[in-house]
């Protein structure tokens, strides 16, 4: 018998497959084609201390191997998500992940007390967001704003804290070892890498907001290798996102470092993806004879 779980910051998922943040809303359009139950866990729909409408339309665009998205974090805030969607998901028996954004540290803060009196499993911090009081760039992309708001959303909870790293920058590992210092317990790579889509017809951008996050299949080799420098360089799990469609992919993230995955934009052209990632890894450990899966993790042998 093989073992599909794993646990991180001692949480202990059945098995190492998570929908991602964004991609699976708060599993409310998924429970009528499988039990959710049947994932490892959900990170679910990014959220905010108040509700958002997110960005105007048109706020997705395909692209070769992916797509481009600039919805905005459109969600109904975190008081609304404690009040509607956690009591479903707790039902459901999955491992549940809070995804937070925020524009200032003050709504990060807020956030996590929030969830800090909530029964959601973990909270994933999105480092991704604009700092409105850095003139608009975004959190992650330094050390002294990853590791601000790690720091503090730190002292607001005790849940265990994930920090979502961004790949928009020049060297992952720095900043990944600026979170790990200020008290993040795992790390998620990679968010999505900022891309653009022209029409050619009316001369404008495709997205209204003229650039987007690309993810999907052309990401992966580029999640692969940041996973790979990251596992390399801290002490912290990480959880390898970014372009994930199979288990083939999901052996690769984990012979990278990662020791659990999520899948996101996979799930929109067969939403059965993930439960054929559980089935391909449970059967690739059985003929490799791999009980476990810490017995993947980190692997991958250099030249």
């Amino acid at each position: 018998m093989v073992d599909l779980s794993v646990r991180i910051a001692g949480v202990e998922f059945p098995n190492p497959v998570i929908a991602a943040s964004g991609t699976y809303g708060n599993g409310e359009c998924y429970t009528d084609l499988y039990p959710i139950s049947k994932l490892g866990g959900i990170s679910c729909k990014g959220m905010t201390i108040e509700p958002k409408l997110g960005n105007p339309p048109p706020r997705i665009a395909e692209t070769y191997s992916g797509i481009l998205n600039s919805v905005g974090l459109q969600n109904i805030g975190v008081h609304g998500f404690v009040e509607f969607y956690l009591p479903v998901l707790k039902e459901e028996g999955n491992v549940i992940i809070a995804n937070v954004a925020g524009a200032t540290i003050d709504d990060y803060i807020a956030a996590a007390e929030v969830l800090d009196a909530s029964d959601v499993d973990m909270i994933e911090l999105n480092i991704s967001c604009p700092n409105v009081k850095a003139g608009g760039a975004t959190w992650g992309v330094s050390c002294d704003g990853a590791a601000s708001v790690t720091k503090a959303v730190r002292k607001a909870t005790s849940k265990p804290l994930i920090v979502k790293l961004t790949p928009n920058v020049t060297d992952i590992t720095t900043i990944a070892k600026a979170v790990e210092a200020e008290g993040a317990d795992a790390l998620s790579m990679i968010n999505t890498l900022l891309g653009m889509r022209i029409d050619i017809r009316t001369k404008r951008p495709i997205l209204h907001n003229n650039m987007g996050g690309l993810s999907g299949p052309a990401i992966f080799p580029v999640a692969v290798r940041m996973v790979y420098q990251c596992y390399k360089t801290v002490n912290i799990p990480i959880i390898g996102m970014g372009g994930i469609s199979t288990w083939e992919d999901a052996v690769e993230m984990m012979l990278a470092g990662a020791t659990a995955i999520q899948m996101g934009t996979a799930i929109f052209t067969d939403p059965y993806a993930p439960l054929n990632v559980i089935d391909g890894l449970a059967e690739y450990m059985e003929k490799n004879g791999i009980k476990s899966l810490s017995e993947i993790t980190g692997q991958c042998q250099p030249w």
